[in-house]
């Protein structure tokens, strides 16, 4: 019931925000050439399904395979830098400055290097998502309980033992929360590479739109990427709960 609730708030909330937008670009204080209106946008949604679709298909497959490729980079750099101290303080670093580099600056880049074709766009979106992958895979295996970990010892664990059994297990919910906060980051970076390249995406659509001033059409194109976010989140929360199921075991003494 409260989750029901909830929905309906959040529902509720949505139509007002809505309506205010509406109002606003009826009574004149936006131009709709540069800020349509809701209704011109769901229009637009309606006439041109087809072409939205078929460039949300190009950006999906851009963003699946590049948080894919980067969900397992980042779980192989966290699991190699949480072994290794060295590798820590060598890695690290790099990897926080590769975070610093504007993607409208290395997306050509990677084009004029790998040509228009997919690749390069697969290397941005994995880039954008790598780093909250890294981290929040490392705080998960950080965050192990060290009486777990004196207990393996105990048993005269090997240390590949000890990590499978206890380290891994632990830094899997820290996995799914890296890829569900690279989710965002991901559609970002799949538009930035469309934007420097391409001839087909939502990106590369919303780009054209912008200059024949339709942009019912290129908001149209932002409206499905948002709901495409939404989606894999959602979707990657379900995930969580049935792969781990453990992860959302109440913790304590709940009859108090």
């Amino acid at each position: 019931m409260k989750r029901v609730l909830s929905i309906w708030r959040a529902l509720a909330l949505l139509l007002v925000l809505l309506g205010a937008w509406e109002l606003y670009v009826d009574l004149g204080g936006a131009d709709p050439l540069i800020l349509p209106a809701p209704h011109a946008i769901a229009q637009s949604l309606y006439d041109d399904r087809s072409l939205l679709w078929s460039n949300f298909l190009v950006t999906a497959e851009e963003v699946l395979l590049g948080i894919a490729l980067a969900a397992v980079a980042g779980l192989a750099f966290a699991i190699a830098i949480h072994l290794s101290f060295t590798l820590r303080r060598a890695v690290y670093p790099l990897l926080i400055a590769s975070q610093t580099v504007p993607i409208p600056m290395l997306a050509p880049v990677l084009i004029l290097w790998l040509g228009f074709g997919l690749l390069p766009k697969l290397i941005v979106v994995a880039l954008v998502s790598f780093f909250a992958i890294v981290v929040t895979t490392l705080a998960g295996l950080a965050a192990v309980d060290p009486a777990l970990l004196k207990l393996m010892r105990t048993f005269d664990a090997t240390r590949l033992r000890t990590f499978r059994h206890v380290e891994l297990p632990a830094a899997l919910p820290g996995l799914f929360t890296g890829v569900k906060v690279a989710v965002v980051f991901a559609v970002i970076g799949a538009v930035f590479a469309e934007q420097s390249g391409a001839n087909a995406g939502l990106g590369y659509l919303f780009t054209i739109s912008e200059p024949q001033l339709l942009m019912a059409r290129a908001w149209a194109a932002i409206v499905i990427l948002s709901l495409f976010a939404i989606a894999l989140f959602a979707l990657l929360t379900l995930a969580e709960r049935f792969a781990l199921p453990w992860a959302y075991e109440p913790t304590g003494d709940t009859h108090r």
